[in-house]
């Protein structure tokens, strides 16, 4: 039995990094879930990455590479099959095998999903054998293998044995097991999580990868007060903050013990509008909708002084936006990006040609701890609407309270944010301004806005290969969304991580910390 014991311990001993070290770290948010199919959400997708491996991963430049498939190929432009790892276990011991695989993208596809934009387009998931899988299109899509790096494997038997075969709906409140409990093939495995109080993962000695990192230990420890983050990591309680407040940057600049890792994010910050009711649920207008007219939504846009908002509520760090996609993502340009200007007198005619001579009355919902600086940005738009004649009743709340709210289109007015794993403008469009349909159309256009001829464009951009019709179209219809104020476009956002002098890790435009490379010395 010692024989046996000394055996296990000298495997785990090689298979973890040397110098093994816990590395404490903290954000103003929590993880929301573990149920790696449910939101479609930083901080939920970020630990769905340590604990669950997908068929294909990016690397440090985010170029495509093996994941839990190690060889694809195309038989024809429709049709994609995939190799899979051997020798790969779950975290509870059972095998990974390609029926793992079926039912987690299968699974990733069901109404209750918040990913299943990832898996647009996708018809069918085939066994062939144990080790093989193929993908079967509607039409050829070239942007696949950036989609699949977000659909994240779990094991069939464990969410059998779960009971949750079906993602968590997260919008209705639901709570299961998956939500507080993970069983993947992932560099980490979940040890404890407590709601708004600390998650533990530890290493996963049998992990398939290599890891460049020491991390062996994580604590993540949820902090929504600025001043306590900060305080925490001056202090040595914590090693890493994730989103340090901007008025603290030059103060950290200037700080022994600790440095900045900074870089823009490719994550664009929006406002929302109701555009499908025909009275709006939360304002003083009765039986219309202001937001169903162009004039009033240009209104909203001409009110904001995004360049104000960059230097006095973001410190800088931001960079005032009229794209919906940020400068990495394809189908950006920068004519695209310029913005409305900012003119509260035209904003006023503008409204007084609309009807609304004297404004009106709605409420603005806002996360308090998701976006950089999300709540003092909502109280700058308050007072810029102000100016204008319209009153922005703040209604802000902390991101899980928020996102439920939202995804039941329970809203009129409201702050968001997007980024675009895939670096192409094709993910926000179809997900943020295409007409609500099947699938992964609209799944996320909680103003319900709608535009046929916008439509025709985004769907011909879901078969679209060639390379410069591609460009083109993506150009012509942001610009066509753009035109028509589907969104209010406010900055792309500029993130400063904070950490302690002895840590090295690599800034990730998805501004998600990546373990793997994250080392203590």
């Amino acid at each position: 039995m010692r024989a046996g014991l000394l055996a296990c311990g000298i495997a785990l001993a090689a298979a973890l990094p040397l110098q093994a070290k816990t590395f404490r770290w903290t954000a103003q948010g929590d993880v929301l879930t573990f149920d790696p199919h449910a939101l479609n959400v930083g901080p939920a997708t970020a630990f769905a990455a340590y604990t669950h491996d997908a068929l294909v991963h990016y690397d440090q430049g985010f170029n495509i590479e093996p994941g839990l498939a190690t060889q694809w190929s195309q038989p024809d432009a429709r049709t994609w099959r995939f190799k899979l790892r051997s020798g790969v276990r779950f975290h509870d011991g059972t095998p990974f095998t390609a029926d793992d695989v079926v039912f987690s993208l299968e699974r990733a596809q069901a109404p209750s999903s918040g990913i299943k934009a990832y898996l647009a387009g996708v018809e069918s998931i085939q066994r062939i054998d144990d080790s093989t899988v193929e993908l079967r299109l509607a039409a050829p899509n070239p942007v696949l293998l950036r989609q699949l790096t977000m659909v994240r494997i779990m094991s069939r038997a464990w969410a059998l044995k779960n009971k949750v075969d079906k993602p968590q709906n997260f919008a209705q409140r639901e709570e299961t097991f998956a939500v507080r409990n993970a069983n993947g093939t992932g560099p980490y495995m979940l040890k404890s999580t407590q709601a708004d109080a600390r998650t533990v993962l530890v290493a996963n000695p049998n992990w398939w990868g290599k890891m460049q990192g020491n991390v062996t230990e994580v604590v993540f420890q949820p902090i929504a007060s600025d001043a306590t983050r900060l305080a925490a990591l001056l202090s040595g309680e914590v090693d890493f903050v994730l989103d340090p407040a901007t008025q603290d940057i030059q103060k950290l600049r200037n700080t022994p013990g600790v440095k900045l890792i900074e870089g823009p994010e490719f994550r664009t910050i929006f406002l929302g509008m109701d555009q499908q009711r025909d009275e709006l649920a939360y304002a003083s207008v009765k039986g219309r909708n202001p937001f169903k007219d162009l004039r009033v939504r240009q209104a909203l846009y001409h009110a904001i002084d995004a360049f104000t908002l960059q230097r006095v509520v973001m410190r800088g760090l931001s960079q005032p936006a009229g794209a919906y996609v940020a400068p990495q993502v394809a189908g950006w340009t920068a004519e695209g990006d310029r913005r409305l200007p900012y003119d509260p007198a035209k904003a006023k005619a503008l409204l007084a040609e609309a009807g609304y001579p004297n404004g009106f009355e709605v409420t603005l919902d806002c996360p308090n701890n998701r976006y950089v600086n999300d709540e003092e940005i909502c109280k700058a738009l308050t007072s810029y609407f102000a100016r204008v004649g319209i009153t922005a009743r703040l209604n802000a709340q902390p991101a899980t309270t928020f996102f439920q709210k939202i995804a039941r289109n329970d809203t009129s007015l409201y702050l968001f944010g997007w980024g675009v794993p895939t670096f192409d403008a094709l993910y926000t469009l179809q997900s943020l301004v295409r007409t609500v349909g099947t699938g992964a159309d609209g799944n996320w256009n909680y103003g319900r806005y709608s535009n046929p001829a916008l439509d025709t464009l985004i769907d011909r951009l879901k078969t679209e290969a060639d390379p410069q019709r591609r460009t083109d179209t993506l150009r012509q219809a942001l610009k066509l969304a753009q035109d028509d104020v589907a969104l209010i476009p406010l900055h792309h956002q500029v993130t400063p991580w904070a950490v302690r002098d002895n840590v090295n890790t690599v800034h990730r435009a998805n501004n998600q910390l990546e373990l793997r490379y994250t080392r203590i010395d």
